[in-house]
């Protein structure tokens, strides 16, 4: 049966851990300059709607250090339900190709994608998670933290792709998951309520981030207006700005905190220059650690 990565909860606890295991593995080989072609002549298509540097350069050399070939297209390239079907891409796509990678706007596009495909298909980013970036995340907390349990992740900003990730992560693993939003930010109601119900993890709402900010083992932001809103960015900037990751709310959080962003970052708004440069800050292990997990995720998908 095909596997796929559409969100987190494709994926068991222990298979979440057998991903990670494999992308310790594959980052010590690139370490000792051991080549192993684990996916010797297989192609990997990458679908952008969405641009993205990090997640291009990633996944193609990614693909490369595991012996097979990339194949990208852009936003110009796709029309995706438009010039064609996605039910009718995902089949033609399935013939020439081994794995897919899409990085949409809409989430039923990919779960369309992955319905409709024989091969594997890759959530690279969609409105509504981005899972490659949280399984990336975990990683690195494992470097740092030794575990991927019982932390107290607090998630400052706008309840969006990258939190309701987190919270997928929170049905597998013990989590203490809280966020500080602005009203009308917060995330998804029905996936708050399923990892609640779920009953692994804590989640906390607040419209305060000195509310949630105390003892924090991981402290999280994102860009206040993502790729798709600018339209709001003047109305975000105005309502997110008491949100800024700066010196005063890592002293509240801890001297145990480590910042994490996913990038690209808007210095100066979301988060300071000395913190996000600062020595608690790990977002280019992050940033590297995307390289890895993907490699991981596509061998697990394929073996």
């Amino acid at each position: 049966m095909t596997r796929n990565l559409v969100n987190i909860a494709d994926f068991s606890k222990v298979e979440i851990n057998e991903i990670l295991n494999i992308a310790s593995q594959l980052k010590n080989e690139v370490k000792h300059n051991v080549k192993h072609h684990h996916l010797e002549n297989k192609t990997l298509i990458m679908l952008f709607e969405k641009p993205s540097a990090r997640t291009r350069i990633s996944f193609e050399t990614g693909m490369c250090q595991l012996g097979g070939n990339a194949i990208f297209l852009g936003p110009n390239d796709l029309a995706l339900g438009k010039r064609e079907s996605i039910e009718d891409l995902a089949r033609v796509l399935s013939r020439y190709n081994d794995i897919i990678m899409a990085r949409v706007f809409d989430h039923d596009h990919i779960v369309k994608l992955a319905k409709f495909s024989t091969i594997p298909v890759i959530n690279g980013l969609t409105n509504y998670n981005h899972p490659c970036q949280i399984l990336s995340d975990g990683f690195t907390i494992l470097e740092k933290f030794g575990k991927l349990e019982n932390l107290k992740i607090s998630f400052i900003g706008d309840g969006n792709n990258v939190f309701h990730s987190w919270l997928y992560m929170g049905q597998r693993f013990p989590l203490n998951i809280n966020i500080a939003c602005p009203k009308g930010y917060e995330p998804n109601k029905n996936l708050v309520k399923k990892t609640e119900e779920i009953g692994i993890s804590t989640v906390k709402i607040s419209n305060d981030p000195y509310e949630i900010i105390s003892d924090s083992d991981i402290v999280y932001t994102d860009v206040w207006a993502s790729m798709g809103q600018e339209k709001e960015s003047m109305i975000r900037t105005n309502k997110f700005s008491p949100f800024q990751v700066n010196e005063r709310l890592m002293k509240a959080a801890g001297s145990n905190s480590y910042f994490f962003h996913c990038l690209p970052a808007h210095r100066g708004k979301e988060v300071t220059d000395e913190i996000i440069d600062g020595e608690k800050s790990v977002v280019f292990d992050q940033a590297e650690n995307r390289l890895h997990v993907q490699k991981a995720i596509m061998v697990f998908l394929m073996k």
